[in-house]
């Protein structure tokens, strides 16, 4: 068989093979005539994905192309809705939700309540819905509240997801899925950690806002691990505030009037930091009185390190913003069929054996610095 004889041969053979193929493999503007051109000058035995490349198929090096591998997607906006927007522990947070919108060319809202108002919240929900919010990731403080709002949502065909708070199984909430710590788990595993450290008396629980469901699984999983132990420790729910500088005064003012506390332990960022500055300022832990709670604030961090803190619990919040726009992202780009998956950020305890390098390396996961950057270990 002469030259042209095989040329066209080999034309009628990737024609029928082209008419197999799908259109995402087939490049547009792909004729007989470019192909007679392409199999002139690479030779007949070039391969079907090479000559679909060489025509600008093949995806990756299209101008169509979106980050990464991933084709070129509408720039998607998702609203997080928060209880306590300028608290200090969700700034990781939302350092994670920005790193992630830079990956995945998405951008994002930072709404909801001060102070942990569902009502504020609610509103907040119904305003990104309305706005037609391509996603939403909210923080379900309430067993019902959010019900509504997690169904209107889905109707319109807005995938919703819950972080850092998540809705009691039996409240019928539909959110696709939490990520976040296992909230009574981590409480359990504190309430553990107190029958260690305190043999008998009484124990001071301080928690931001009881009832709420961010932290009263904790304070719940703690008190029923102390009551398994079997100790007598008489464990008190004290609450304290959504605001930092009044939870230090509460927590001040009931240890000035307990003085004969053998504990004093905290569910949340701000009444951890809290506890751990009374502890210093009264010289608590040479009195034989422990403390300890949740969360990386810097003073927190700083008071462990000098010995006024028994520990504090690591639920990596950068995570808790990060992961929901992953899983949102994938969601849309997949047309739902990959749906977001339950996430549990995790639970590890910080104490003075190993606080040092939540001190001397300065980084958004943790919320003490502003860079990016890669952090080696040695």
């Amino acid at each position: 068989m002469d030259q042209q004889k095989y040329i066209e041969s080999t034309l009628d053979e990737l024609a029928s093979t082209l008419e197999d193929a799908s259109e995402a493999e087939v490049p547009a503007g792909l004729d007989r005539r470019k192909l007679l051109t392409l199999i002139g000058a690479g030779g007949a035995a070039a391969s079907l994905p090479a000559l679909l490349a060489a025509c600008g198929g093949g995806g990756g090096g299209s101008s169509e192309a979106g980050v990464g591998k991933y084709p070129k997607t509408p720039k998607w906006k998702f609203v997080f809705v928060n209880h306590v927007t300028t608290n200090p522990f969700f700034v990781p947070t939302q350092y994670g939700i920005s790193d992630a919108d830079q990956i995945f060319g998405t951008s994002h809202q930072w709404t909801g309540s001060a102070n942990s108002d569902v009502g504020q919240m609610v509103s907040a929900m119904n305003t990104a819905i309305s706005s037609g919010a391509d996603g939403i990731a909210v923080s379900i403080i309430d067993p019902k509240a959010f019900n509504g709002p997690v169904q209107k949502a889905l109707n319109a065909k807005i995938p919703v997801v819950s972080y850092n708070a998540d809705a009691p199984a039996t409240s019928g909430n539909k959110r696709l899925a939490y990520i976040g710590q296992d909230l009574f788990q981590s409480g359990v595993k504190m309430g553990e950690r107190i029958a260690t450290l305190v043999s008998s008396g009484d124990v001071a629980g301080f928690i931001a806002t009881p009832g709420s469901l961010n932290i009263q699984p904790r304070i719940d999983g703690a008190k029923q691990a102390i009551a398994q132990s079997g100790k007598p420790i008489n464990f008190t729910q004290i609450a304290t505030g959504p605001d930092v500088n009044e939870e230090l005064s509460r927590i001040d003012a009931y240890y000035q009037g307990h003085k004969s506390l053998k504990g004093m332990f905290a569910v949340d960022a701000g009444s951890t930091q809290g506890v751990a500055q009374t502890m210093q300022k009264y010289g608590l832990p040479n009195k034989g009185i422990h403390g300890g709670g949740y969360d990386l604030l810097p003073t927190t961090l700083r008071l462990i390190d000098k010995g006024f803190l028994d520990f504090t619990i690591d639920q990596q919040p950068y995570l808790q913003g990060f992961y929901p726009v992953v899983q949102l992202f994938i969601y849309k780009l997949s047309g739902g069929l990959m749906a977001p998956s339950e996430t549990n950020t995790g639970l590890l305890f910080v104490t003075k054996d190993n606080v040092k390098p939540y001190l001397t390396t300065k980084t958004r996961y943790e919320g003490s610095s502003t860079k990016q950057q890669y952090v080696k270990t040695s």
